[in-house]
C-alpha cells in the first residue's frame, strides 16, 4: 500500500488519526508532498512511517527545507511517481514537471484540496490536507498495486470515507528511490 500526505501545517506532530494514521503505519510507502512546518511534524512523520519519501513546501522552516528536497521520484507499485510540493502554470506547470521527469503521475499539495486531473500524458493527484483543509474536505491518498499493474485507490477522509476514486497506470519497475537513484527515506543527504 502507499500513502499520500500533503500540508500538515504542524509545530506539535504529525497530526494524524483514525483511518489516516493507520494508513501511514501499514503503508509499504508514504509520500508526503511538503508543508509538514516544522520539523518536529516531519520526526513525527518519519517515527510513524518506515518509508517516507517528503519533499519540502513553502511553508516549511529553513531546517525542514535544508533536510528535504523541493522534489524527487519515486518508483512504486510499478508506477513511476514525480512529488512537488506546487510548481508555477498550474496545471500545465505540473504536468510539464511530470512529463519531465518520466512520471505516470505527479503529487503536489499546496492548495489543501483533494484533486484528481486525469492526462493523456501524466495524471496529477493533490491528497489535500489531512490536517488543515482551509475550507476544504480533510483528506489522504490510499492506492495499491493492482495486478494488471498500476494504482488504484482512493482519496479518503481521516475517517476513512471515500471522497474520489484513483486510477494510475504505469509501466515502470518498482523500486522507491529519489530522482538520483539513492534511497534517502525522507533525508536529504544526498542533496
Amino acid at each position: 500500500m502507499i500513502a499520500i500526505f500533503s500540508d500538515t501545517h504542524s509545530s506539535r506532530g504529525h497530526e494524524l488519526e483514525g483511518d489516516a494514521l493507520t494508513a501511514a503505519r501499514e503503508a509499504d510507502t508514504v509520500i508526503h508532498a511538503g508543508d509538514f512546518t516544522t520539523e518536529t511534524a516531519l520526526e513525527a512523520f518519519q517515527t510513524e512511517c518506515d518509508r517516507l519519501y517528503a519533499v519540502h513546501g513553502n511553508a516549511d522552516s529553513a531546517t525542514v527545507r535544508d533536510r528535504l528536497p523541493a522534489a524527487r521520484v519515486v518508483e512504486a507499485g510499478g508506477v513511476r511517481v514525480a512529488v512537488t510540493h506546487r510548481r508555477d502554470g498550474g496545471e500545465t506547470g505540473l504536468a510539464m514537471f511530470g512529463r519531465s521527469r518520466g512520471a505516470d503521475v505527479v503529487v503536489f499539495g499546496h492548495s489543501h484540496r483533494p484533486t484528481v486531473v486525469e492526462s493523456d500524458t501524466v495524471q496529477l493527484l493533490n491528497p489535500g490536507s489531512h490536517a488543515d483543509p482551509r475550507g476544504n474536505r480533510p483528506g489522504f491518498a490510499v492506492l495499491e498495486e493492482r495486478s494488471d499493474g498500476g494504482l488504484a485507490g482512493e482519496i479518503r477522509d481521516p475517517n476513512g470515507t471515500v471522497i474520489e476514486t484513483v486510477r494510475i497506470s504505469g509501466e515502470t519497475g518498482t523500486l522507491a528511490e529519489d530522482g538520483d537513484g539513492n534511497e534517502s527515506h525522507g533525508k536529504r543527504e544526498d542533496r
